[in-house]
């Protein structure tokens, strides 16, 4: 596995707890980057939730949605002391991920850490959007909201993993 500084998007490792949505008429996607040295998982998701960038959705989190949220929150989810993070609830985790889903069930985060190449550790973020039943159709689909917001939340997603990596 070559080194990769820069945040890229990636086929989802098959054994990454997301997988279970792919194939599945759920939007996924993967974003990869390489860091130095040895970092943990719970390293790693402390640097993607505190970041200056997630901080504001967190703020709109409390202000809009009532789901306040502190720093002590993501060290209690982490510790496995708490299942429950902002709007997010744990739907999965192994030593070196986490599957987060939130309160309307809709969506998922995950994240995945594994070494890279010169003892340096590779960082997955990855999503999925869950398809819902329209009742006026009869048929599944990802629904208009999310589909109009899929070319800001690629962006989105690649901001805030360069935004972890940066602060590791």
């Amino acid at each position: 596995m070559s080194p990769n500084r820069r945040v890229t998007r990636t086929d989802l490792p098959p054994s990454s707890l997301l997988a279970r949505y792919a194939g599945t008429g759920a939007y996924t996607d993967c974003y990869a980057v390489d860091v130095p040295g040895h970092v943990s998982l719970a390293d790693f998701v402390h640097a993607f939730y505190t970041g200056f960038v997630f901080r504001i959705e967190r703020w709109l989190l409390r202000v809009f949605l009532s789901r306040p949220s502190t720093d002590l929150d993501i060290a209690r989810l982490m510790s496995g002391e708490s299942s429950e993070f902002a709007a997010w609830r744990v739907e999965d985790r192994t030593d070196t991920q986490l599957l987060m889903c939130d309160i309307a069930a809709r969506t998922r985060s995950w994240f995945m850490v594994e070494p890279s190449g010169a003892g340096g550790t590779r960082l997955y973020f990855g999503s999925a959007v869950v398809p819902k039943l329209d009742r006026r159709t009869g048929k599944t689909g990802l629904g208009f909201l999310f589909t109009a917001l899929l070319g800001f939340h690629r962006i989105y997603s690649h901001v805030l993993l360069r935004a972890a990596r940066k602060r590791i």
